[in-house]
């Protein structure tokens, strides 16, 4: 089993920061990526940052030069450094891990930013 814990999130007003950490704990042996999705209300759920195990980033167009993601392969742990915030911003983001070709989820943290 994996366990996913998120946190940071939170209220920020446009223009602002926010940083998100996500601890992946449990059976692990070699995590092959850790990110970050998001799901605004009414709407599917959309990459925003995948870290490969090489540390390569994917990121959506809409957040490129605003969001940073990055992980600490010691402690199991991606974060998402959110600058420049949008009110197109605000949605639940979730962690993902995908190991051994497995994905799995955390809970979802809520993401505001008011205008």
């Amino acid at each position: 089993q994996v366990q996913l814990v998120e946190s940071g999130g939170g209220l920020v007003q446009a223009g602002g920061s926010l940083r998100l950490s996500c601890a992946a704990s449990g059976s692990i042996l070699d995590i092959d990526a850790m990110g970050w999705y998001r799901q605004a209300p009414g709407q599917q759920r959309e990459l925003v940052a995948l870290v490969s195990s090489g540390g390569i980033t994917n990121y959506a167009d809409s957040v490129k030069g605003r969001f940073t993601a990055s992980r600490d392969n010691a402690k199991n742990t991606v974060y998402l450094q959110m600058n420049s915030a949008k009110p197109e911003d605000t949605a639940v983001y979730y962690c993902t891990v995908l190991i051994s070709l497995r994905g799995y989820w955390g809970q979802g943290i809520q993401v505001t930013v008011s205008s």
